[in-house]
This record gives C-alpha cells, sequence and structure tokens, in this order.
C-alpha cells in the first residue's frame, strides 16, 4: 500500500479559480476497488477534491468551537447557542465527506498536521472574543468554506453524481448558516 505524503496545495489567494494541479492535497494510494461502476481514475480525483474541502470543514470546526468557547458581550446566550446549531450541521459535513471518501475506495484525511498544513483559510484570533467580532469572523469562514466546496463542484460532478448531491446538500445546510449568523451582525436600531 503507497502511504501519502503531501504535495504543496495552498495557493497565496484563498479562493482562486486555480488550475487543477495547485489543488492537490495529497498523492492518494490507489482506492480500493468497489462495485459501483465508478472506475479507479474519476474515484481517485473525486476522493482528492473530497480531502481538500474535508481539510477546510475541519478547521472551520475547530474554529467555530473557538468561538463558541470565547464569546464574550452582549447577546452572549443566543450567539453561543447558534454556534453550537451550526457544528452540528459541521459536524455531520465532516464525517459525511469522510465517509464518502472510504465509500468509494479511498483514504480521508484529516489528521491534524494535513488540516493544519492545507486548510485555506486565514488566521483565526485566540483569546475572548466579542460577539460581533466572533460574528464576523465565523461568517468570514463559513463563507470560505462555501466557496471552496463551490470551486471543487465542478471537479466533483463530472465524476460521480452521488459525491455531488452530497456536496450540493452541504452548501445548502452551510449557506444557510452564514445567512441565520450574518443576519445577528448588524444590532436592530
Amino acid at each position: 500500500m503507497t502511504r501519502f505524503s503531501p504535495v504543496p496545495c495552498i495557493p497565496t489567494d484563498p479562493f482562486p479559480n486555480t488550475p487543477r494541479e495547485d489543488m492537490t492535497l495529497t498523492a492518494l494510494p490507489d482506492v480500493r476497488p468497489v462495485p459501483f461502476g465508478l472506475d479507479e481514475t474519476r474515484r481517485s480525483e473525486v476522493c482528492e477534491r473530497l480531502n481538500i474541502w474535508l481539510v477546510d470543514l475541519v478547521a472551520l470546526s475547530l474554529r467555530l468551537k473557538q468561538a463558541h468557547w470565547n464569546l464574550r458581550g452582549p447577546r452572549f446566550k443566543s450567539i453561543h447557542e447558534q454556534l453550537d446549531e451550526i457544528l452540528v450541521d459541521v459536524h455531520a459535513a465532516v464525517d459525511d465527506v469522510a465517509e464518502r471518501i472510504v465509500t468509494i475506495g479511498g483514504q480521508a484525511d484529516a489528521r491534524p498536521r494535513i488540516v493544519a498544513e492545507h486548510m485555506h483559510l486565514g488566521e483565526f484570533p485566540g483569546g475572548p472574543l466579542q460577539v460581533k467580532d466572533a460574528i464576523r469572523h465565523c461568517c468570514r469562514d463559513l463563507s470560505h468554506v462555501v466557496q471552496r466546496g463551490r470551486n471543487l463542484l465542478p471537479d466533483i460532478a463530472a465524476n460521480d453524481a452521488v459525491s455531488e448531491d452530497l456536496v450540493l446538500g452541504v452548501l445548502g445546510k452551510l449557506e444557510k448558516d452564514h445567512w441565520l449568523l450574518q443576519s445577528q451582525e448588524h444590532e436592530p436600531a
């Protein structure tokens, strides 16, 4: 069995319309055979793209929890609870994406080192976060993860309709979560 070997994949702009070779996360081993009528090349392509997104989804879950724990200020309780609701969707997405990779014969890779080296999100502040800052940072990260998923979607769709459907479902939930959180950004007059 071939072992994963890291390949540089992080462009300077976190959400460019990058050429395919710049989006490679890892050199995947041969995918295991599955009886679903998907050839190895297509499955390998889908697994590679899903692993790229998996890394960002895992990073997003950690950042949302960081904000959840360190939230301070007015509307603390409602935003604290809303971040937990968003985390339910993100954790489900992480699990679904990782399990899809394995289902079609690949290997999900979201080890801490891989996530730290390959996530496409900027810095996230440590320590106490005022509610308005937490909303801004979390909305930014949700937006980036949605955009990454949308950028990867054409390659996934070209190779596997079931994986495309999964990604579309996750995108719909994350976009709604972004809208609901962003709606909290502005204080009532």
